[in-house]
């Protein structure tokens, strides 16, 4: 894996992920830093292990259980209105008042 495709990764995955959150009406992490570190966990696992897993997540091996915590995972939408975000902290609320 070269540095330049993890990088070239990240920032198809930052544009992904800037267009899912505006069509749920979210915002991404506004903390620059942990949004970095998030997209670079979901880079990271793409190149290897093929998926774009949730880096806060752990895989078990069981390629269909998984399947759950491919980015965007099942669980996220029940975390971001219950919790304000999601739990890698990558999909937010937006505070509408």
């Amino acid at each position: 894996m070269t540095e330049l495709m993890q990088e070239e990764l990240e920032e198809q995955i930052l544009a992904w992920a800037k267009e899912y959150a505006q069509k749920n009406g979210w915002n991404l992490n506004p903390d620059e830093k942990q949004l970095r570190t998030v997209i670079k966990g979901l880079a990271r696992n793409t190149l290897r292990f093929g998926e774009q897993y949730c880096p806060c997540r752990l895989r078990s091996g069981d390629t269909e259980e998984d399947r759950k915590i491919i980015c965007p995972c099942i669980y996220h939408r029940d975390e971001v209105e219950g919790d304000g975000h999601c739990h890698c902290n990558l999909f937010f609320k937006t505070n509408r008042e």
